[in-house]
């Protein structure tokens, strides 16, 4: 048999369950392969599932959309791709119910800019489709003999409609274009990092705090699961094995009730099932049972490794030992959850409707009673009135998630906005609802991954950024509140009044002088219209830097990940300094614009030395010229210096750049001992 050695992977959905299992263990049996892995970092992704592998020389991680079709081409171009993994997919089918043509926008859509992008190329060898044992239909309740690969395609839900057509257009490819595809169709996998929406890991978090567990109808329905490791190795035999234009089954014949794997769970962490099994409203369509035939892939000589029971021990311990990993899943563990991916949607006291499931109303009553469920306004040990609470819109973004914390731990009352910037009356309704003393939009569009996004996608930025801004400052005004404003201040490039190391930088009152991308055109619009609003405090922030050191936003990370790297001193925002800041800002009543950013400038050099000393002595980079840069970016970026003296006059303890970055990011995250 031919074994087949590829040598740059793409794998795209690879911060998500399956696939970091499959990148992780590849880039670890296999350091002479490169790893590239694509992800959006959707709800259900986490850049910590890949932490095994983010030192690894042979791994690199790109945040984007597959259904960008520029972004793939580069990639597969830059990189030279020659085998491919698609993993990437909406794939809850509680979710497929309720919001269906996002599936069709992921699973069909990105599958097919994938395919076209590999046809356009010609340089795959391997395209290796990830599917679902969903797409076979319902299996009869009687069958002896599992679907085949040759069987009927007979999706029951949107989820599953999506993954088969999404298979149609890689077999077309195959024949039509003569494309290296491979299928695989797989059961249900669990195990440690699966986000908490899907029915093993929703039991063990609910479990694990005492609430009910709820099971779809009778939980007769029967389910085939495959621990995660075991699957990785099916993904790892088919890519070197595989047969081109071939599917391969991914399952086991060891089937299960739900009722079944909910009272193992129970059994497990000690609970009296009689007591925690909860029976509710069945799916619009609940498939009874998924069967596969698992032969074809045995002779390849893959076998199921892991026992139930082991497995299930196994993730049980990993969720124990990581709770808090998945951060607030309170939406994930409802019976029927919400769309978490769904813009607009927004959690609310989750935990009480959860708790709601008990048979018992004096039961309900008592448990409310003696454990309120705690929510993101709240974080006081005993009630009082609060002077302050803030609206905060931008939830899912970088700031607007930090804002949220930080209110927390300054026990300041807050609730994120639901409503569309655009739309007006959704943006009175929040405001009627949440009775806010002051506003914050850390909404805008910035790009994904970067501004270069914006060029091709100018309504939606202009849409975002400009109309929904605006929108919102006169909402607030007609309400008589202060909106805090975070913009940018990449609206200036250094130029002959401001030249670089000069140590001249821009002030408030400049007009801005940089129309090198969309992206900035944009904001330096929309900040110039919000001077007729004197309501809004406008702070203009700078390549945004965290101690977070995990998070793909990061300046730092960024450009630790970058081959190269241009060298040339910004101006920049410390949010662990500066974010804190902008809360007494609108405590203080502070209007009109600010440079929002730490005195001084700094070097990307700079920058990466600071790194080398604290987090990494061996990490090394080059650099290149910004001629060079501008043919591997389609906008121009800004650089330049902007005079914070305006914000250090009102808050004198501000740190510069550079002793900034030392103490709230570097000292916290060093990694070799103090000199």
């Amino acid at each position: 048999m031919a074994v087949y050695e590829p040598k740059n992977i793409l794998i795209t959905g690879a911060a998500g369950f399956i696939a970091s299992h499959v990148a992780n263990r590849l880039v670890r049996n296999y350091p002479h392969y490169k790893i590239v892995v694509l992800d959006k970092l959707d709800y259900c992704s986490n850049l910590k599932n890949l932490n095994p592998s983010r030192p690894s020389p042979n791994f690199k991680f790109v945040k984007g959309d597959i259904a960008s079709a520029d972004l793939v081409n580069y990639l597969l171009i830059t990189e030279s791709i020659d085998t491919i993994m698609h993993f990437a997919a909406q794939t809850h089918v509680d979710n497929s119910f309720g919001n269906s043509f996002e599936f069709t926008k992921n699973n069909i859509y990105g599958t097919h800019v994938l395919l076209e992008a590999c046809k356009v190329t010609g340089q795959i060898r391997r395209f290796i489709h990830v599917s679902t044992d969903e797409v076979y239909g319902e299996t009869d309740e009687d069958a002896v003999v599992g679907n085949h690969e040759a069987s009927q395609l007979l999706p029951t839900n949107p989820y599953s409609a999506t993954k088969a057509g999404a298979e149609m257009l890689v077999m077309a490819y195959g024949r039509s274009y003569g494309l290296p595809v491979i299928t695989t169709r797989g059961n249900n996998v669990y195990g440690p990092n699966q986000f908490p929406e899907k029915l093993i890991p929703k039991f063990i978090l609910l479990a694990m705090r005492g609430l009910p567990l709820p099971i779809h109808g009778d939980g007769s329905n029967v389910r085939s699961y495959l621990y995660c490791e075991d699957v990785a190795e099916a993904f790892e035999v088919v890519l070197h094995k595989g047969e081109v234009g071939h599917v391969y089954n991914i399952g086991t014949v060891k089937e299960r009730r739900v009722i079944d794997v909910a009272k193992d769970i129970c059994k497990l962490v000690g609970l009296d099932t009689k007591k925690v099994i909860r029976f509710v409203d069945n799916r619009p369509f609940n498939d009874q049972r998924y069967f596969l035939d698992d032969q074809k892939l045995k002779k390849l000589g893959w076998a199921e490794r892991t026992p139930w029971e082991e497995g299930l021990k196994k993730t049980i311990e990993w969720y124990t030992n990581n709770p808090d990993y998945w951060g607030d899943v309170a939406g994930a563990l409802l019976p029927h959850p919400r769309m978490l991916m769904t813009p607009g949607v927004e959690r609310h006291n989750w935990t009480d409707e959860i708790k709601s499931l008990s048979t018992s109303p004096a039961e309900d009553k008592e448990s409310s009673a003696a454990a309120p469920a705690a929510t993101a306004k709240s974080n006081g040990s005993a009630p009082q009135k609060a002077s302050y609470k803030f609206l905060i819109y931008g939830r899912t973004g970088w700031i607007g998630g930090l804002l949220g914390k930080i209110c927390e731990k300054q026990g300041i009352p807050y609730e994120y906005g639901k409503g569309r910037l655009e739309e007006r009356s959704q943006l009175l309704q929040d405001i009627r609802n949440v009775k806010p003393t002051h506003v914050f939009n850390a909404a805008g569009v910035t790009g994904r991954p970067n501004v270069d996004w914006c060029e091709t996608h100018k309504q939606d930025t202009i849409c975002t950024n400009v109309v929904g801004t605006l929108n919102l400052a006169d909402v607030c005004r007609e309400q008589g509140l202060l909106m805090i404003n975070y913009a940018t201040g990449c609206i200036f490039e250094y130029d002959g009044k401001h030249p670089e190391g000069s140590g001249v930088g821009f002030k408030e009152e400049d007009k801005p002088n940089f129309t090198g991308s969309f992206y900035s055109k944009t904001k330096a619009m929309v900040e110039e219209l919000l001077q007729e609003y004197d309501n809004v405090c406008t702070l203009r922030v700078r390549m945004p830097i965290s101690s977070d050191l995990s998070n793909p936003r990061n300046f730092i990370t960024k450009i630790a990940r970058y081959d190269k790297v241009v060298n040339i001193p910004n101006s920049m925002t410390i949010l662990d300094e500066l974010l804190p800041i902008s809360i007494e800002m609108a405590k203080r009543d502070c209007r009109g614009i600010w440079n929002f950013t730490n005195p001084g400038v700094v070097s990307h050099n700079e920058i990466l030395e600071m790194y080398k000393k604290y987090i990494n002595p061996d990490f090394k980079w080059t650099n290149f010229t910004l001629e060079e840069q501008a043919k591997v970016i389609v906008a121009p970026r800004s650089n330049n210096e902007m005079d914070a003296s305006k914000l250090k006059s009102e808050f004198p303890e501000l740190l510069s750049i550079k002793d900034s970055l030392i103490k709230c990011v570097f000292e916290p995250n060093r990694k070799d001992p103090a000199n």
